[in-house]
């Protein structure tokens, strides 16, 4: 546990230096800025858990990112224990350490296509050793208005360790509206399926400074319903 705490806190800290970038859930399909990097801190409450999961990226250009995802970092507050699980498909295996890539192709000014994933393994294995967990997604993206509003859909397909039990192929889809452009912005996602990845998140996202934009929202599980708050803080370097 002093390792995944030693490593929590070395990705954490870029927050303060902050899958891909995502609105809540889904992939944005943006596309890092060449040699610079996007970070994003993202925390899940509801009664009886809290789910940590970073993000940071880096822009390779031509329309490339590359980066490396700590996801799945549960912690049991009943319990007063951080989750390690490599046993049951019945909930995502955790803690993860991923790597990602993303690639996008303009169609027109305002329409693109992202293709992109992550992959790894997970860490502390109670057993001999990790597992491989994997994801992709195909995403067709929109900017209006000078991308003051952006809207994704498209397909995802993984691994039963990664979504855990239910379809392993599916539909996501999301919006962020920027009703006052790096301000306050309107966001949402949605993805299809009953296991975790499939839920609906609404909120909303306040710029505290011109690449800091801090999210709040309010999440519903397709699957039973189960409802949390989404904490999401974002350094972007545009």
């Amino acid at each position: 546990m002093k390792k995944l705490f030693l490593l929590s806190g070395l990705l954490g800290s870029s927050l303060a230096g902050l899958a891909q970038q995502t609105i809540f859930s889904v992939p944005s399909s943006d596309i890092v800025p060449k040699h610079k990097i996007m970070a994003q801190q993202q925390v899940d409450i509801n009664g009886e858990q809290m789910r940590f999961s970073t993000t940071v990226d880096y822009g390779l250009g031509r329309d490339w990112e590359v980066g490396v995802n700590l996801y799945n970092v549960d912690y049991q507050r009943q319990e007063r224990t951080w989750l390690r699980n490599d046993t049951t498909i019945q909930v995502p295996y955790a803690p993860l350490l991923l790597i990602n890539a993303q690639r996008t192709f303009n169609l027109t000014d305002a329409l693109h296509i992202g293709l992109g994933g992550q992959t790894g393994l997970n860490l502390f294995p109670t057993g001999q050793r990790s597992s491989w967990e994997g994801w992709g997604y195909a995403n067709l993206g929109a900017g209006l208005h000078d991308d003051h509003y952006q809207v994704v859909v498209g397909g995802y397909a993984g691994n039963r360790r990664y979504l855990a039990e239910g379809s392993t192929v599916g539909g996501h889809m999301g919006f962020d509206a920027g009703v006052w452009y790096q301000k306050v912005h309107f966001l949402g996602d949605w993805a299809t399926g009953t296991h975790e990845y499939g839920q609906l998140v609404l909120g909303v996202e306040v710029y505290l400074q011109e690449h800091l934009p801090l999210a709040l929202g309010w999440r519903r599980s397709n699957q039973d319903g189960n409802q949390g708050v989404v904490v999401q803080l974002t350094y972007t370097p545009r």
